[in-house]
Parts: structure tokens; sequence; C-alpha cells
């Protein structure tokens, strides 16, 4: 596995990671088209956040970090559970004093996940503040705290 900047010719598949990922959790609703979806990576690309992971030529996931908050962390489905994510995160923590992200309440894979890299739950919400109208929690890793 090679992590990279992303490029804009990787909107596409990036975009599809974060499709496939709302597509197939019952619990997400569907709030943009997958060309929205599409947009929005595009967006994050262009302004410099986004890591992908790559496999044989294959993007198998992505982080997109603005500052010290990670805006998302995907993986594909079949890219799950082979340590994509832990790279990911690893990588952005080898350069980071603090991150800081949002996930939902029901994404108790997620929540797992980040407790295993040293995140805290540091405050939760009723879903009020985001769009999806979902509670959500707000994790912190702070480096040299665990």
């Amino acid at each position: 596995m090679h992590l990279r900047p992303a490029r804009s010719t990787d909107a596409g598949k990036v975009g599809g990671i974060l499709s496939e990922f709302i597509d197939t959790t019952v619990w997400m609703p569907r709030i943009h088209t997958r060309a929205e979806d599409i947009g929005f990576a595009g967006h994050m690309i262009e302004r410099g956040w986004v890591t992908v992971a790559e496999n044989e030529g294959h993007i198998s996931g992505f982080a997109a970090l603005e500052n010290e908050d990670i805006q998302s962390l995907y993986v594909a489905a079949n890219a799950r559970r082979t340590g994509v994510g832990s790279a990911l995160i690893t990588s952005l923590k080898e350069k980071a004093t603090r991150l800081s992200l949002w996930t939902f309440q029901a994404n108790t894979d997620a929540q797992a996940f980040y407790l295993n890299h040293s995140f805290e739950v540091v405050e939760e919400t009723d879903g009020a503040g985001n769009d999806e109208g979902l509670p959500d929690m707000r994790m912190e890793w702070k480096r040299g705290a665990q």
C-alpha cells in the first residue's frame, strides 16, 4: 500500500468510496446525489486536504484533513479491516500534535476504530448541528495523551 496526495483525477474514485458507504449503511440518509459526492470529493482535493491509499493502482481509501480537523476518512468496502484506515490515521498523526473529528453515534465501527487509535470522546450532540440530523460525537487525539 502506498499513500499519496490526491489528484483532481481521483475525485471520481474518492466520491465513489463515500457514496458506497452511504449506500450500504442503513442508518445513513442519502441527502446528496452521487454526483454531489464526487463534487464534494473534488472540492476537498482542490483544497489539498486529501490523502489516498493506493493498492496496485487502485484507490482503497482516503482521508481529508483541514488543519487539525479530520473532515473524512473512508475505506472501500472490499479493503476494510486490511490496515488501510490504520495507515491513513497513522500518517495523519505523524504530522500533528492534535486531531479532532466528528462521527455519528450510530457508527459504532468508526468509534471503535478511533478509540483503538487513542482518540477520546469529548462531546456528544443530538444532531441538530449536522446536515443529516443524526446524533453525533466529537473525538480528539492529542500526542502524548495516552
